[in-house]
């Protein structure tokens, strides 16, 4: 095992009805602007929840922010935190709106010219304001982690910072339920991908981490396609087990101590930013082709993950690694989402821009071994076609 040094600070509220125990969660004389997207909120009773849960607080609104929350659209929030005086942040949605949340704190209080440099460039964060969230779509881990992704003029990037882990986090599985098919679909896979990018790597006898990460895979796996089964996808019970594996999925505790891969990420953030595909979907797309063209450097991994995962052991190793990839491939199609290029009409043609992209991002040396260059990236995509 690898040395590490592991916090999470965020307090996690997990259950029915746990809304209101945002009253005490946030200062009494707190100064809050919630942000959310779209306005599903207003339709699922959650704003309703939020809005007796706060009703001795000075509170104030931003909605608006969208999937793949956009650089433009979280700069506008700023004037409201002028307007009004804002010291406190309430982030009311899924992964984008945290991750949109995590932007607009730092942006607040950033001393730079422009917050996108502490995006693009690099650029420490200093300063930041707090922040917890409401959770309604669990995927991305982001309301219990220091990093966020946001996307200006189709470049897609990540940034991160302690002083950005939201205080709090509620996490009630029944405002899940009146999610739809496709954002069940994306969330199960998001948060496969997560696990799969800290756990399918190489063998540092990180046995724990290991042993966790197998347990929330097997978790997604059975309660996933539950989800969608219209026998089961009103079951509270489904709903939690999925909430709590993806927050557990990019909390920190099974990366600690283990090599990380994020390859798949990066390769799929690309796909997102310039075709505008679900985030989720290019996960599913990406992951089974690393699989394939990094086998090789992963045997080991992909052998324990056949065997404790899939419960695959027989046959010779390398039929074994292409059943596990087989496998992993038919659980996304289960979860109906793509896992080819064609399946969301894009061809040979598509992959010199992205690679393009990756290069100018930086992104040359991914994945564990650092030795995932824009040509590995290359047959990583000719592989999904």
């Amino acid at each position: 095992m690898l040395n590490f040094s592991f916090q999470n600070t965020t307090k996690i509220l997990f259950g029915e009805g746990q809304i209101k125990a945002i009253s005490k969660a946030i200062p009494a004389d707190a100064r809050i602007l919630v942000t959310y997207g779209g306005g599903s909120i207003k339709k699922n009773g959650v704003y309703d929840q939020l809005t007796a849960a706060l009703s001795e607080h000075t509170w104030f609104e931003f909605s608006g922010i969208e999937p793949n929350p956009s650089y433009e659209q979280l700069m506008k929030a700023l004037a409201s935190i002028q307007e009004h005086d804002i010291d406190y942040l309430l982030a009311v949605g899924g992964g984008s709106v945290v991750d949109g949340t995590k932007f607009i704190a730092a942006a607040a209080l950033f001393e730079g010219d422009d917050p996108w440099d502490f995006v693009a460039a690099g650029k420490p964060i200093k300063r930041a304001l707090p922040l917890g969230c409401i959770l309604t779509l669990p995927a991305t881990g982001s309301e219990s982690n220091t990093g966020a992704v946001v996307t200006r003029d189709g470049n897609k990037l990540p940034f991160s910072s302690p002083l950005v882990r939201p205080l709090f986090a509620v996490l009630d599985p029944a405002v899940t339920l009146s999610l739809s098919d496709r954002q069940i679909s994306n969330g199960v896979v998001d948060a496969f991908a997560h696990t799969m990018e800290q756990y399918l790597t190489y063998n540092v006898n990180g046995k724990v981490q290991d042993r966790f990460a197998e347990g929330l895979l097997l978790t997604l796996i059975e309660e996933g396609p539950k989800a969608l089964n219209e026998k089961t996808k009103n079951d509270i019970s489904v709903r939690g087990n999925i909430m709590w594996a993806a927050t557990m999925a990019l909390n920190g505790l099974i990366g600690a101590g283990v090599p990380q891969d994020w390859s798949t990420h990066m390769i799929a953030h690309e796909l997102t930013g310039s075709h505008g595909i679900d985030h989720a979907r290019t996960l599913s797309i990406v992951l089974p082709a690393v699989m394939k063209v990094c086998a090789e450097a992963k045997r080991d991994k992909i052998l324990q993950y056949a065997e404790r995962v899939w419960n695959v052991t027989e046959g010779d190793e390398t039929t074994r690694i292409q059943k596990a990839i087989e496998l992993t491939e038919q659980f996304f199609e289960k979860m109906q989402v793509p896992t080819r290029l064609s399946h969301v009409d894009l061809a040979k043609t598509d992959i010199d821009h992205l690679i393009e992209k990756l290069t100018q991002h930086g992104m040359v040396k991914l994945g564990e071994h650092r030795n995932i260059t824009p040509d590995v990236s290359r047959k990583i995509l000719s592989t999904a076609l």
